[in-house]
């Protein structure tokens, strides 16, 4: 994940105007307190995954963070990638209000001359830290193309036309879960949107809620989907707010201090 941003939503996403924060549930309520999915409640048990990466020498617990979303630089099988995010490239296609949306995992032979033109952008390299030659974008997105399958890289296909870029990834395997209350199976989502014309429009809270339904749905063991938009992109926050995450805290991270948002299971269908 960039060094400015350690969020999907990093990049000036809009939303609409009328779009109102949400809150979290009310412990008190019905459903809410102890045990409930939108409490952020800190769980002491290391995931079985995380426990694996760790004996097998893949993943260093006291070693530097690394760029929340960033996967380790060891090669991996691809069964392995398909058990740690559920097969990312099979999720299919989603209907969305703006049109049928699809994950594409990169193909850095088919992609990198697109994702270097965006990270390009002024707007998307005020966050992401990744303009220049086409290969600080190919370090970036290779370090997880050839990783443990913890980060899955993808371009946004709207339409059929590629118009964004996103990293699905186990946050709870990532270093961010050093800075929340992970739980197992926590689900993170960066994301850009690269064209100019694409922005301005609504689709960052359009996509985001498309996105994290088909992470819910595509993956039973997931609970919640988050992320952590950069507090200075105030219309990244606000995307995902319209999207259905709750604002659960303030962070520091290494590069920024970033708002911690959850996609609830529980609360899917009521935010």
């Amino acid at each position: 994940m960039p060094p400015n941003d350690a969020s999907t939503g990093t990049v000036p996403l809009t939303h609409d105007a009328d779009a109102d924060t949400v809150t979290g549930e009310d412990p008190t309520a019905p459903g809410g307190g102890a045990g409930s999915d939108s409490e952020d409640t800190l769980d002491l048990r290391l995931p079985d995954e995380l426990l694996a990466l760790i004996e097998q020498g893949r993943l260093d617990p006291d070693g530097p963070a690394s760029r929340p979303g960033e996967a380790a630089a060891s090669p991996a099988a691809a069964s392995t990638a398909d058990d740690l995010l559920d097969g990312v490239a099979g999720w299919g296609p989603t209907g969305t209000p703006a049109g049928v949306f699809q994950l594409v995992p990169v193909r850095l032979e088919r992609d990198l001359a697109l994702i270097s033109r965006w990270m390009n952008d002024p707007a998307v390299a005020a966050f992401w830290d990744l303009a220049g030659p086409e290969s600080a974008a190919e370090r970036h997105v290779r370090e997880q193309v050839d990783g443990d399958g913890r980060s899955v890289p993808c371009v946004g296909m709207l339409a059929g036309t590629p118009m964004s870029y996103w990293e699905i990834y186990r946050a709870d395997l990532d270093p961010l879960a050093r800075h929340y209350p992970a739980r197992p199976h926590d689900t993170g989502v960066h994301l850009l949107i690269g064209g100019v014309a694409d922005r301005g429009r609504g689709l960052g809270g359009t996509l985001l809620r498309a996105v994290a339904d088909l992470v819910l749905d595509r993956r039973p063991a997931c609970a919640r989907v988050v992320a952590e938009p950069d507090l200075r992109n105030v219309p990244s926050v606000a995307s995902f707010l319209s999207a259905g995450f709750r604002f659960s805290a303030e962070i520091d991270l290494p590069a920024k201090r970033a708002a911690l948002v959850i996609r609830d299971r529980s609360l899917r269908r009521v935010l």
